[in-house]
C-alpha cells in the first residue's frame, strides 16, 4: 500500500469512526466559494452582478459556477446569447432556498464568534423629513443600548433598492407592500394642518375664512408615486371652508423643509401627523382644526431583505425601531447656568412671504 492510499484508507477510518460516535454524516462543505458564486448569480442573474458583490471579476465568478456545474456534472443556468439574464434550471432552482439559508447560517455564526471584538455597522436608509424629525432626536436611546454598533445614515428622498443591498435597513412611508424585502408595520398616517402657535389670533374663535385667507398656505410638493396626500384645496373643502384660491402660496418639494417653515411662522402646512408629533408636544407647532383629520391609506414600516435581518446587528436595530417607534425622543438637560432660547419671533406670516428650504443636515 502506498502512502497516498493508506492516508486515504486511514481518513475515511477516521470519517467512519467519527459518523458512528456522534451519529451524524459528515458534512460535505466542500465549492464553499462556488456555492457563493452561484448563490450570488442567481440572485442578480448575472455574472456582473454577482461579481460586484463578490469584489471580483466577473470572469472569476463564471469561471467558479462552470467548475461547480463541472463538479455536479450538469448545467445550473439556462445561457442566452446577448445580455439576459441567466436563468436557473429546475434542479438548481430547487436547491437555491437551501444553499442560500446554509451560506446566511455559516455568515451569522462567524459573525457571532467575532461580535465581542468587533464593532457592527448598519446603513439606515430614509427621507430627510424621517430623518430629521424622528430617527436622529432617537438616536441616542439607540447608542446607550448597542455602544458596538455604529449606525450609517443615508439621508435620501429616493427609495434606496434595500433587495440588492444599497443598505441594510429603511423606514419607507407606503403601501408596505415592496417585492424581495420584508416589512414591518410600524404605524398609521394621517394629515393634519399645523402652525407655529404664534400665528394664532388671540380669539380661536376667529379662525375662519377671512383668517386663513390672510396666511400663507405652503404646499408640500415632494415627489410621490401615489397620490394620497390631499392638497390645501380638498382640504379646506372637508373642513367646509371656501377660499378664492387654495392653491395659492409657495411649493416645496421637501417634507422636513415644510415642517421646518411652519416652526419658522412662514405660513400654515398640512403634514404627517407622526412626522410633527413631538413638535406638538414641545409647542412648537399646534395643530388647526383639531377636529378634521385625512388618514391616509399609507403607513410607516421597517424595511430591510430577510437575509440583512439574519446579521445581529441589524436585526437589533430592526427589533429597536418597533419597540420605540412609540417612545418619546430623548430629553436634552440644560445645564443649571445655560440661558434659556429665545422665544419665536412675533411675526404673523404675510401671504406670499417667501420660503428658502433647507435639507436636513446630519
Amino acid at each position: 500500500m502506498n502512502v497516498a492510499t493508506e492516508e486515504s484508507d486511514a481518513y475515511k477510518m477516521g470519517i467512519t469512526q467519527r459518523k458512528s460516535f456522534d451519529n451524524r454524516p459528515v458534512r460535505n462543505l466542500t465549492r464553499l466559494k462556488s456555492l457563493q458564486a452561484f448563490e450570488a448569480t442567481s440572485r442578480h442573474g448575472s455574472f456582473a452582478g454577482a461579481a460586484t458583490e463578490l469584489h471580483v471579476s466577473a470572469a472569476a465568478v463564471g469561471q467558479l459556477v462552470r467548475s461547480l456545474e463541472t463538479w455536479l456534472g450538469a448545467p445550473l443556468f439556462h445561457r442566452r446569447s446577448g445580455n439576459e439574464r441567466l436563468i436557473l434550471t429546475e434542479e438548481a432552482r430547487s436547491s437555491l432556498v437551501d444553499i442560500t439559508e446554509g451560506l446566511d447560517r455559516l455568515d451569522s455564526g462567524l459573525r457571532r464568534l467575532t461580535a465581542r471584538r468587533a464593532r457592527g455597522v448598519v446603513t439606515v436608509t430614509a427621507s430627510q423629513a424621517i430623518v430629521a424629525t424622528w430617527l436622529l432626536p432617537h438616536l441616542d436611546g439607540f447608542a446607550a443600548l448597542h455602544s458596538n454598533i455604529d449606525l450609517r445614515l443615508d439621508v435620501t428622498d429616493r427609495l434606496a433598492d434595500i433587495a440588492s443591498n444599497e443598505a441594510d435597513i429603511g423606514i419607507r412611508c407606503g403601501p408596505g407592500t415592496w417585492e424581495g424585502i420584508s416589512a414591518t408595520h410600524l404605524m398609521d398616517e394621517e394629515i393634519i394642518a399645523v402652525c407655529a402657535p404664534f400665528l394664532l389670533p388671540a380669539d380661536l374663535s376667529t379662525i375662519h375664512s377671512h383668517w386663513l385667507s390672510t396666511q400663507t398656505l405652503i404646499h408640500d410638493t415632494m415627489p410621490r408615486t401615489v397620490d394620497v396626500f390631499p392638497d390645501w384645496s380638498k382640504w379646506l373643502a372637508r373642513a367646509g371652508i371656501s377660499l378664492e384660491n387654495g392653491a395659492r402660496g409657495p411649493r416645496v418639494n421637501s417634507s422636513a423643509a415644510v415642517i421646518q417653515a411652519a416652526i419658522n411662522g412662514q405660513g400654515l402646512v398640512l403634514a404627517r401627523h407622526n412626522l410633527v408629533r413631538h413638535h406638538l408636544q414641545a409647542n412648537r407647532l399646534c395643530r388647526l382644526f383639531e377636529d378634521i383629520s385625512w388618514p391616509i391609506e399609507w403607513g410607516y414600516y421597517a424595511v430591510a431583505s430577510p437575509r440583512t435581518l439574519r446579521r445581529p446587528e441589524v436585526a437589533k436595530f430592526h427589533d429597536w425601531l418597533v419597540t420605540n417607534w412609540h417612545a418619546p425622543p430623548a430629553t436634552a438637560v440644560r445645564p443649571p447656568d445655560a440661558p434659556s432660547p429665545p422665544p419665536p419671533p412675533p411675526s404673523r406670516g404675510r401671504r406670499g412671504a417667501s420660503v428658502n428650504p433647507r435639507p436636513a443636515a446630519l
